[in-house]
C-alpha cells in the first residue's frame, strides 16, 4: 500500500492534543510524535498518537504501528510495520519514520 492511500482511508488512532495512557514522545529534526499507550496485565490494549501533520509517512506508519500494537498486545517490529507499505519507493525515509514512531512507543512503555 502507498502512504497516500493509507492516509486517505483515515487515521484511526490520531488524536488532537493528548489522550489517556502513558505518554512517550520522540523528535528528530522537524518530525515529532507522541504516543499514548494503555496497558492491562502488561499488554497494550490501546494506542493513540499525535504528530506533526506535515509528514504523511510519519502519520501513516505511526497509525499502523498503533493498530499492530493493539492486535499483538506488544511492540511490533520495524519489518511488520514496513510490510504494509511495500509500494513506497523512498525506503530510507520509511525506515526513518518507523524508527521515530517505535522510539516514541518504547518511551511510553518505559
Amino acid at each position: 500500500m502507498k502512504v497516500g492511500e493509507y492516509v486517505k482511508k483515515g487515521l484511526k488512532n490520531f488524536v488532537e492534543g493528548e489522550a489517556e495512557g502513558k505518554e512517550g514522545s520522540y523528535s528528530e529534526g522537524v518530525h515529532r510524535v507522541s504516543v499514548f499507550v494503555k496497558l492491562e496485565d502488561g499488554k497494550i490494549v490501546d494506542c493513540k498518537f499525535n504528530s506533526t501533520k506535515r509528514c504523511k509517512k510519519l502519520l501513516a506508519v505511526t497509525d499502523y504501528m498503533c493498530e499492530l500494537a493493539k492486535e499483538k498486545g506488544s511492540v511490533p517490529t520495524k519489518e511488520e510495520i514496513l510490510s504494509n507499505f511495500q509500494e513506497e519507493k523512498e525506503k530510507d525515509k520509511m525506515e526513518n519514520r518507523v524508527s521515530i514512531a517505535l522510539k516514541a512507543l518504547e518511551k511510553a512503555l518505559s
